[in-house]
């Protein structure tokens, strides 16, 4: 994995959360985004993907992107993204759609009160 991106992570109840920074691009997309679908444990119903630290993403991490968002499904784990309106890759993941497939938040506080109602949910 490049130096480019850094990952923290954390955990709320059932839902994990995943900090993003630096750069994501075709040297280490695949292994970031690999590496976070088999590091989720089963128990969690939610990951929260936050990208507001995330100041470069290219074609290979949207794609990325697309497969982490299936491999979750599949495992009937829901995916959301936190990044900022005015965030330079917020155009890139609303131009090619990823948005459509993946709901995006502005911000992560008010996302952590929806994740707590969320997770304790049955």
């Amino acid at each position: 994995m490049s130096d480019l991106a850094r990952v923290e992570t954390s955990r709320v109840d059932a839902t994990q959360v995943v900090r993003v920074t630096g750069e994501l691009d075709l040297s280490n997309a695949r292994a970031v985004t690999d590496s976070l679908s088999h590091a989720v444990p089963e128990q969690v119903t939610l990951v929260v993907l936050d990208l507001a630290g995330t100041t470069f993403l290219d074609s290979a991490a949207i794609a990325s992107l697309f497969r982490l968002s299936e491999r979750l499904r599949n495992r009937r784990q829901d995916l959301r993204m936190v990044i900022p309106r005015e965030a330079p890759i917020r155009a890139v993941v609303e131009l090619t759609r990823l948005s459509q497939v993946v709901p995006v938040d502005d911000s992560p506080p008010e996302l952590l009160d929806t994740m707590r109602a969320y997770a304790a949910l049955p």
